[in-house]
């Protein structure tokens, strides 16, 4: 049999989306955020599977198609996957160097309560801005941020919203970012044409969601004073305390701002980190190391370095809530989220090489000869391709792909295409569980994905807000 009806093509090609969704969301109830520990990575190779049987039976795509699509899919998230592992040694050396605690106590005493959010999401969005990756923001000044905010009594996805909008506020924009200009390239739009163009729909979702973020902080009710100074009090009884140790933050910022490849920046702090810890928590390294060797205080400390690097630790402070806060899960503890990612590339790899994404937006494309409506598709395909492929580069590509001959037959400005698929592709990414953004981010801040999704106001008015600027537009042009 073999399929040739658009049509029928179509239906069949929803087929191991519908699975997969389904297979997910039974996941999720079962297992919750443990779902991440394997169940979500046997649904997506069941989807996968199913796409393949699928393909190969009713459109008669060759095995070897499947192949190289794997393989050409995991070949591109290597670099992804290198920093991951540096994501988790950075966070463990951060942590039992005393830099995150050296944080989160100067962060509690400068920012007030009622400003925390407003605060968080700004200063998340000037940094990704400077540096270009949403990641490193969230994995060095997120953690920090997220320690800060659970000792003023926020709960955890309303910190992780706020710092997942900033983060991806400066991804969007900064000429810096990978993806502003992947987005723009594939386009054919010039880098700062492309980002001042983004300027009219990305700047309104921010300023609603700095709002937002401003009220909710105003509404909350301050963390006890009291539990404030237990916070504070047990850290620096614990950790040596110094502003000594904001020399390798300090120092991060600057290789960044040098443009540094992010792999380079990432190794060089963790050594950095390495170094202070030594330096400042011997106490710390040794306790670590303790657990796991006895023998002379240098092996002890050795051993407990690193540990901190690549296994997932923690250390005894006396109190249920700060253990939690200093835990650190190294190398390790991503690599769950690694193994996620490929059989994301998997499942999205073989939905490609079947010709099931095409065949999907194949009856839709037919239908976009209005401005708005051709908007309104774009931005709804590369949301939704976040969901299917799990990745937001291939969402960029695969929704340029799809729409670039629509918008140049039509007429219609390669700037708005490009703007339109940063608006969905690029900040929805970290909305969906089993994607790769999504679990990093859960990962590195140990906040579950539909934990902080109600709360990234930035990351899903910014579709909305693009298919509102293309109305608006279309209407004072007439």
């Amino acid at each position: 049999m073999h399929i040739q009806n658009g049509k029928a093509k179509g239906f069949i090609s929803l087929i191991p989306v519908m699975v997969l969704v389904a297979l997910l969301a039974l996941n999720i109830n079962i297992f919750g955020s443990d779902a991440i520990l394997g169940a979500s990575q046997v649904a997506l190779l069941v989807a996968a599977g199913i796409c393949i049987w699928l393909s190969m039976w009713l459109f008669k795509t060759p095995w070897k198609a499947f192949e190289e699509a794997i393989k050409s899919n995991v070949g591109d998230v290597t670099t992804a996957i290198v920093i991951l592992l540096l994501i988790g040694a950075i966070s463990g050396t951060w942590t039992n160097s005393g830099i995150v605690p050296t944080f989160i106590c100067y962060g509690i005493k400068i920012i007030s309560p009622k400003f925390f959010l407003l605060t968080a999401c700004l200063l998340c969005a000037l940094v990704s801005v400077m540096i270009g990756s949403s990641w490193t923001t969230i994995a060095t000044v997120g953690v920090a941020l997220i320690g800060i905010g659970k000792a003023e009594g926020f709960s955890d996805g309303l910190i992780a919203g706020a710092i997942i909008s900033g983060a991806y506020f400066g991804d969007k924009i900064s000429p810096l970012s990978d993806t502003t200009v992947m987005a723009s390239s594939v386009c054919g739009v010039p880098l700062f044409d492309h980002i001042k163009n983004l300027m009219r729909s990305t700047v309104p979702s921010m300023i609603v969601a700095l709002v937002a973020f401003t009220v909710l902080g105003f509404t909350h009710g301050s963390g006890d004073a009291a539990d404030i100074d237990t916070y504070t009090g047990v850290l620096q009884a614990k950790f040596n305390i110094t502003p000594w140790l904001l020399i390798v933050p300090l120092v991060t910022g600057i290789m960044i701002a040098k443009r540094l490849p992010a792999i380079m920046v990432l190794a060089l702090s963790t050594l950095l980190a390495a170094a202070f810890a030594v330096i400042f928590q011997g106490d710390i390294l040794a306790e670590i190391g303790g657990k796991v060797t006895a023998g002379s205080p240098g092996k002890v400390i050795f051993t407990g370095l690193i540990e901190s690097v690549y296994n997932s630790v923690g250390v005894s402070t006396g109190s249920a809530e700060v253990d939690s806060l200093v835990a650190s899960r190294g190398m390790t503890g991503m690599l769950n989220t690694v193994y996620l990612i490929i059989c994301a590339m998997c499942f999205g790899g073989c939905m490609r090489a079947g010709g099931m994404i095409k065949a999907l937006t194949a009856s839709l494309v037919k239908y976009l000869h209005r401005k708005w409506s051709a908007v309104a598709a774009t931005v709804t395909t590369g949301t939704a391709l976040n969901g299917i492929v799990s990745d937001q580069y291939l969402s960029i590509l695969l929704t340029s792909n799809i729409y670039k001959d629509v918008y140049d037959s039509n007429g219609f400005d390669p700037k708005m295409l490009s703007r339109s698929i940063e608006d969905s592709a690029t900040v929805t990414s970290p909305l969906f569980p089993w994607s790769s953004c999504g679990m990093t981010q859960a990962t590195i801040l140990g906040v579950p994905t539909l934990a902080y999704l109600p709360f990234c106001f930035f990351n899903y008015l910014s579709p909305l807000m693009s298919i509102v600027v293309s109305i608006i537009t279309l209407k004072k042009k007439r």
